[in-house]
């Protein structure tokens, strides 16, 4: 991981430490995390080392101060192709199976935590945990054409990395049901219409980036409090919810990014935000 200066904002006291990613790339321009999936050869497939690398520089990320936006993308010819089918050819336990989900539930999970926006840049195809990882993301960009889909039943198997959860929270469960018990792949423009998918670019990563750069202008802590609003509204009654959203409402007001954000607006001038 680097930034465009040419540091290693990992381990600032002891850069030897680093770590080297042999399945993934990461590197930070200007406040913004790329992480680029690297197994172009198997359509960039999530096998357990991937996973954990994945893991460790979402981990990095959380930890890197000076990091406001992530965006997440495929090398080769497609985002992700989803999970490494080849190490499931033995799991005819239940038991490892279900450690299997939670080792992927637990990344996309740690993606999802991210105080801060990310942006899923897809292209070629998204499919089973692939399309979990993304649906991790808060935002979804997509280049004309692509496939995406949940098709783990036509396999004998469901979608274990989060997908039976954050699919119909997000296009709801008729949609959702239509996706995973057909196991049918869907182009980005059907994908754009369920709102699967936040927007259709040529270039998704140019578009992602974009997209990530214009949350830089708003306050960091807003950013991460209003996630969590929404989230943690998901999971309750209207009025439990109103009552989450007041508690960081409350939250935010003692900022000191509230304070310059109301004085930039009052000034006519642009704000500049510290993250405190």
């Amino acid at each position: 991981m680097t930034t465009d200066d040419g540091d290693d904002p990992r381990t600032p006291h002891d850069a030897d430490d680093a770590l080297a990613f042999e399945h993934l790339d990461l590197r930070v321009e200007e406040a913004v995390a790329f992480v680029r999936l690297e197994r172009p050869d198997a359509r960039n497939a999530l096998h357990a080392e991937l996973l954990l690398e994945l893991g460790a520089a979402l981990d990095l990320v959380q930890a890197d101060a000076s990091v406001r936006a992530l965006v997440l993308h495929g090398a080769g010819g497609g985002f992700c192709a989803g999970a490494d089918l080849g190490e499931f050819v033995d799991l005819d336990d239940p038991f490892a199976g279900r450690e299997a989900a939670l080792a992927g539930q637990d990344v996309s999970n740690t993606l999802a935590a991210l105080p801060m926006p990310t942006v899923a840049a897809l292209h070629g195809f998204a499919v089973g945990g692939g399309l979990e990882l993304a649906l991790a993301c808060d935002l979804r960009v997509a280049a004309p054409g692509t496939r995406l889909g949940l098709p783990e039943t036509t396999l004998g198997l469901i979608p274990g990395y989060g997908g039976t959860q954050r699919l119909p929270r997000l296009i709801g469960e008729a949609r959702a049901l239509d996706l995973i018990l057909t196991g049918r792949l869907i182009e980005a423009e059907e994908a754009l219409g369920f709102g699967l998918i936040s927007r259709l670019a040529d270039d998704p990563l140019a578009a992602a980036e974009a997209l990530a750069r214009t949350t830089l202008r708003n306050a960091p802590v807003a950013l991460g409090l209003a996630k969590e609003a929404v989230v943690r509204g998901l999971d309750a009654t209207l009025p439990q919810g109103l009552e989450v959203e007041a508690d960081l409402f409350g939250l935010v007001a003692g900022t000191e990014d509230r304070a310059e954000g109301v004085r930039a607006f009052l000034e006519k001038r642009t704000p500049e935000f510290s993250g405190r």
